[in-house]
């Protein structure tokens, strides 16, 4: 009743904005309502020092997150205790906003608004700073699709970017974000009991899977309608749906603001946080946007990195303190402070192997030289031989998939464990090269060039690059998964011609620095996407998300060229 009192109050009032304030020993801290042009209310928390209203830089976090009474107010009081005023907003529909929760929509509309709004308190100096990581690396990058002159700088890390790393991998539907709408979506706050059920969402996958119905209709196995879900699947192409959310091609040449990035080798969403930084300095080449990058999963970015990675003990020096070189940068910013000291130049990246930093001015810079090598014919052991130069002879290698055979996946891609003592050699190709004669750096994100032909209209496809150690272990270093018919233009599908020689390539792998022995092996595998935790692509030409079982008729037979190739970036001494 409190609550609704309130809101009452605030809109019957026709005012922009409505406080309530509550001083917890040193801070003073205020719920506020902020509306919106088109009546929507935005909730959300302000921090400042008790009794002072002094104007300061203000450091907002925007969120869909919401920790009202725990790890939100932590970060509000920290960045008090800084010396800054603080502010978190949550998206439309959360914690006390009336309004509808439509995750990515909003937020670069609604994010305006609510810079606008603070920077006209008298409690703030007119600048602001934003922060945070995941969804809200996603909302610092939404809020400069139309960049208000009050926001100054923004830190985002493993920044999301709808459309391209979730829910959906190079135009591949995948599994994890399904829960995660109803972990969001179903109230105000979160659905934790829902939303962390791995158990019901792994059942939901695994019937889905055995039973062969069609992916759009994996709530109706999971019994629970699934509405984010439903619109999400609408939209198979990087669209306007996706486009309008963050900025988009030249969106970028108007951000002049300074932008710290901090990334994953090992984040799951690595090419969401690096298509930002990709295309800033693609359409402002004179961008002043840093990149911190190393051994870090999704969460070990935003915190302080981890002793050990899906099994891989990382070096000592990679453990850095996110949180404090975000102050840093803050302090750099707001303050004439210095600027924090692993910012050597704007690329800045963790050497696995090595226990070193390095640096350089571009991600493009990061490496020199590239090992150009070919996926050939020619048996090497159990493996094929991977060359640096191109087979005399077009050959090809011919790999058959039954979609109907349930008993069978395909591409076990996922770095989980980054090391492991033998590799799927059941089905796809594996290209193995010759022994390394020195130590070698891979430095920056593999590419290539795949030609083949099917019978089928289109195929998802995955390719991962491992070092062979001379131990005769395999280190994960990088994948991709991607669908054949948007590999030439994500925001439109091209269908093959069946036993045609297609040219497939491919750019966005996870990008990775990592100091190879000399007497290592770097190994390509190759295989069509087939497995339970991504939609299963038959090839039909038909909208993926509706192709059933019944769309496995006939296996996919493709024939893999031997003058498709791959080059691994690398930097020579």
């Amino acid at each position: 009743m409190k609550l609704i009192a309130w809101l009452l109050i605030f809109l019957i009032g026709g005012c922009n904005s409505s406080t309530k304030t509550t001083n917890v020993n040193e801070y003073t801290i205020e719920d506020i309502l902020i509306k919106t042009e088109d009546g929507g209310i935005i909730s959300g928390i302000l921090a400042r020092k008790k009794g002072d209203m002094t104007p300061r830089p203000t450091i907002l976090q925007y969120t869909i997150y919401v920790r009202d009474t725990g790890r939100d107010l932590k970060t509000l009081k920290q960045a008090v205790d800084h010396g800054y005023n603080a502010v978190i907003a949550y998206t439309r529909g959360k914690r006390f906003s009336p309004g509808k929760i439509l995750p990515y929509e909003h937020d670069a509309t609604d994010s305006y608004t609510v810079i606008d709004w603070i920077s006209k308190q008298q409690w703030c100096d007119g600048r602001i700073g934003m922060y945070g990581g995941s969804y809200n690396g996603f909302t610092q990058w939404a809020a400069t699709k139309k960049l208000h002159p009050a926001l100054k700088t923004i830190v985002p890390y493993v920044a999301n970017r709808p459309g391209l790393g979730l829910p959906m991998e190079n135009n591949v539907f995948i599994n994890p974000n399904y829960e995660w709408s109803f972990y969001v979506g179903n109230n105000k706050y979160l659905d934790t009991i829902v939303g962390n059920d791995r158990q019901r969402f792994r059942n939901m996958q695994n019937r889905w899977w055995e039973t062969g119905v069609a992916y759009n209709k994996l709530d109706s196995i999971d019994g629970t309608p699934n509405p984010l879900f439903q619109r999400w699947i609408q939209h198979p192409s990087f669209d306007e749906y996706w486009q309008n959310m963050a900025p988009y091609k030249e969106d970028f040449s108007k951000i002049t603001i300074p932008v710290l990035s901090i990334d994953g080798y090992y984040n799951d969403s690595q090419n969401s946080g690096l298509y930002y930084i990709r295309e800033h300095y693609k359409y402002n080449p004179n961008a002043e946007h840093y990149l911190i990058i190393g051994p870090y999963g999704h969460f070990g970015a935003q915190r302080n990195g981890a002793k050990e990675i899906n099994g891989y003990s990382v070096d000592k020096d990679a453990l850095i303190d996110t949180n404090k070189i975000t102050y840093q940068w803050f302090d750099y910013i707001f303050k004439k402070g210095k600027k924090p000291t692993i910012l050597k130049d704007k690329i800045n990246y963790q050497v696995m192997g090595a226990n070193q930093w390095r640096s350089a001015s571009s991600i493009n810079k990061m490496n020199n030289d590239h090992l150009k090598l070919y996926l050939t014919a020619s048996p090497l052991g159990t493996f094929y031989s991977l060359k640096k130069s191109k087979p005399v002879t077009n050959n090809f290698l011919y790999q058959e998939v039954d979609f109907a055979d349930r008993e069978t996946s395909n591409n076990n891609y996922y770095p989980d464990p980054i090391i492991s003592d033998e590799i799927d050699s059941s089905n796809g190709f594996n290209f193995i090269s010759a022994p390394l004669e020195k130590p070698l750096l891979v430095n920056g994100s593999f590419i290539g060039q795949l030609y083949a032909s099917s019978n089928k209209k289109d195929f998802d496809f995955g390719v991962t690059l491992y070092e062979v150690m001379p131990n005769g272990t395999y280190f994960h270093l990088s994948y991709i998964v991607g669908r054949a018919s948007y590999a030439n233009d994500i925001t439109q599908r091209k269908l093959l011609t069946p036993n045609k020689i297609e040219e497939i390539p491919f750019t966005n792998t996870h990008l990775v620095s990592k100091q190879l022995q000399k007497g290592s092996r770097l190994l390509i595998h190759l295989n069509i996407n087939k497995n339970p935790f991504s939609e299963l692509n038959y090839g039909t030409g038909k909208e993926v998300t509706t192709e059933t079982i019944t769309d496995a008729t006939s296996p996919l037979k493709i024939k893999w060229y031997t003058h498709s190739y791959v080059e691994i970036p690398v930097w020579i001494e």
